[in-house]
């Protein structure tokens, strides 16, 4: 069945999606840092990277090509935009997805201007002409038009101005070697630790105009699955749930009374989350269960388990994928309150079997 592009996604319409939809766009331009001082977290990606720039600026070169690798919402669009703005340059951003032909991205290649900075957003998701001129571009800062078809076809040399390729993946084993050997500077970005997010909330709240304390913060950034942008999501639904049920101050009571409204619960697990546990669970006694019958227990598709419940499951130890199926790990049943199954007495199998 076909789905019309404009309606969201199971990954889009959850409070703890880390995709960005258009509200997180608008807001997250005015909340983005503008250089690396004011970038909270990843303090080993800040220092390599700082050392880069500033290393090209000393030499009054572009720097280097970069590669940002991790998952959505982790900061790679801002990294990108901060390295334009430390250079003094301009940004073009454009996307894997919208470049199907070599002939897109010669487009937009050959109109970048000198020292300009090229934010690619999901790399490994551009046509593959495309990815193979790009080679030519970041080694060279040439490209080879093809003008004409077949024997007649000739290919005229363009040659471009030096430009910096920053190139943004949530997958950078997809990426074919030949072009991640072409990036200067490869960095993976980490999910953030609770006191990190707590900075991240205490900024956005002051941007926003929001008044919050330390436990209110700390309440908020612990249901934020290590992810800015998840964090600064709740925090405004709970600035909202503050002007409506309270006087607009946030604490840890108001803080979590807002986000079980939004049934998010205390590790970050939402209505999704939990439906996929309990269903394992209860149903299952813990596993191993097939994904396609555990997707039919909790009524949503085969991909939206896997892809959008399962990896922070996973990540956050609940569950375990093995050959044999999903299985529950003892913290899920810790966090469901269910007690497991009892194990087995240990002594000979036989006896085990026969209940002997």
């Amino acid at each position: 069945m076909n789905r019309d592009d404009t309606t969201p996604t199971p990954a889009e319409e959850r409070l703890v999606g880390a995709s960005a939809d258009r509200e997180d766009q608008a807001v997250e331009a005015a909340l983005r840092p503008k250089d690396l001082g004011e970038f909270i977290g990843q303090e080993k990606v800040r220092e390599q990277l700082d050392l880069v720039l500033r290393a090209a600026r000393a030499r009054g070169a572009t720097a280097d090509h970069v590669l940002l690798s991790g998952a959505p919402g982790l900061g790679k669009t801002t990294l990108s935009m901060i390295i334009a703005a430390e250079m003094g340059a301009p940004i073009r951003i454009t996307s894997g997805p919208a470049i199907q032909h070599a002939g897109d991205l010669a487009s937009i290649l050959s109109s970048l201007q000198e020292g300009e900075v090229l934010f690619l957003d999901e790399i490994h998701r551009m046509s593959r002409p495309a990815e193979e001129m790009l080679y030519m571009a970041m080694e060279d800062f040439r490209v080879d038009v093809i003008v004409g078809k077949g024997p007649g076809a000739t290919a005229i040399p363009l040659e471009l101005p030096p430009f910096t390729l920053v190139g943004a993946t949530t997958r950078a084993g997809l990426l074919p070697p030949p072009l991640r050997d072409r990036f200067g500077f490869t960095a993976h970005m980490e999910f953030y630790s609770p006191s990190e997010l707590e900075r991240v909330v205490h900024r956005s709240a002051s941007l926003l105009d929001v008044g919050i304390d330390p436990d209110g913060a700390a309440e908020i950034a612990g249901r934020s699955r290590g992810t800015p942008r998840i964090a600064n999501r709740l925090l405004r639904r709970v600035r909202d749930y503050a002007q409506v049920k309270a006087d607009g101050v946030i604490t840890r009571e108001i803080a979590a009374a807002a986000l079980a409204v939004y049934e998010v619960d205390a590790r970050g697990l939402d209505r999704l989350d939990r439906a996929v546990l309990q269903a394992l669970l209860k149903l299952f006694g813990g596993g191993p269960v097939g994904l396609s019958t555990l997707a039919v227990a909790v009524g949503e598709e085969r991909e939206t388990v896997e892809e959008v419940a399962e990896p922070f499951l996973v990540r956050e130890g609940l569950l375990a994928r093995t050959p044999r199926g999903r299985v529950a790990t003892p913290a899920a049943w810790a966090h469901l309150g269910l007690t497991p199954p009892h194990a087995p007495a240990a002594g000979n199998g036989q006896q085990d079997l026969f209940g002997a």
